[in-house]
């Protein structure tokens, strides 16, 4: 088992070199001292973009969409900081609330699902991989005009703004398992389509700010003594 682990994390350590790399790097071993410490970054490495940046699953560099890219900016922001500092403990409040309003969404479909008795496939059937592709979609069609009723006859996403891709893919598995007009009755059911009043309030506590919070980042990355005047304040 261990050298059949190792001569797999040796072929996928070939692909690693880079042409540019100077004569001292090239001097030094592709293969990594721990294979499995290689293969647990490369694993934390796609959980990390699968969790984070998951609104349009063909965008590889996951700043397509306006909340992917700030997403995107506020992770490379914090990834820049000192830990602990206030300016860490600000990106990732920050950080947090974006990730909230989509953990939000995704809880409102696993109720759903989980309603008409997939209890135990809810979160499989909700997990949209980086590899997901329109070409490998059955019925995408149907489930592109499935997602624009859901959007616009519920309040299922808790905004008006373009619903995620990702949830095309969804869609199209419901699809196949001919469950999608039970969801959209159940979706219509538990969350129903607000009036004007509830809608306004629903998106002043959903919504954030994306150009003052991407000048707020550009401004902490400008100025290298924010974070110390803030530990003084």
């Amino acid at each position: 088992m261990g050298s059949a682990l190792r001569r797999f994390c040796i072929q996928c350590c070939c692909f690693c070199g880079d042409a540019g790399d100077d004569d001292d790097d090239e001097k030094q071993s592709l293969i990594p001292h721990d294979p499995l410490e290689y293969l647990d970054r490369e694993v934390q490495k796609r959980r990390d973009q699968e969790t984070n940046l998951w609104s349009d699953p063909r965008d590889p560099s996951h700043t397509e969409r306006d909340d992917d890219r700030m997403l995107y900016t506020l992770l490379q922001a914090r990834g820049k900081t000192r830990k602990g500092s206030s300016g860490y403990r600000r990106l990732s409040v920050d950080i947090e609330a974006v990730r909230d309003t989509r953990r939000e969404v995704r809880d409102n479909w696993k109720v759903i699902l989980e309603n008409l008795g997939f209890m135990a496939e809810a979160d499989s059937l909700l997990t949209v991989s980086a590899t997901a592709s329109h070409d490998r979609m059955r019925n995408g069609p149907a489930a592109r005009a499935m997602l624009q009723r859901l959007h616009s006859e519920t309040s299922i996403f808790n905004s008006r703004d373009t619903p995620p891709n990702r949830y095309l893919f969804i869609l199209d598995r419901l699809i196949y398992l001919d469950i999608s007009d039970d969801f959209l009755a159940k979706a219509k059911r538990f969350y129903p389509p607000r009036d004007s009043e509830d809608e306004e309030e629903g998106r002043a506590g959903l919504s954030i700010d994306l150009p003052l919070l991407l000048a707020r980042v550009e401004a902490m990355n400008g100025d290298p003594h924010d974070e110390e005047d803030e530990e003084e304040d």
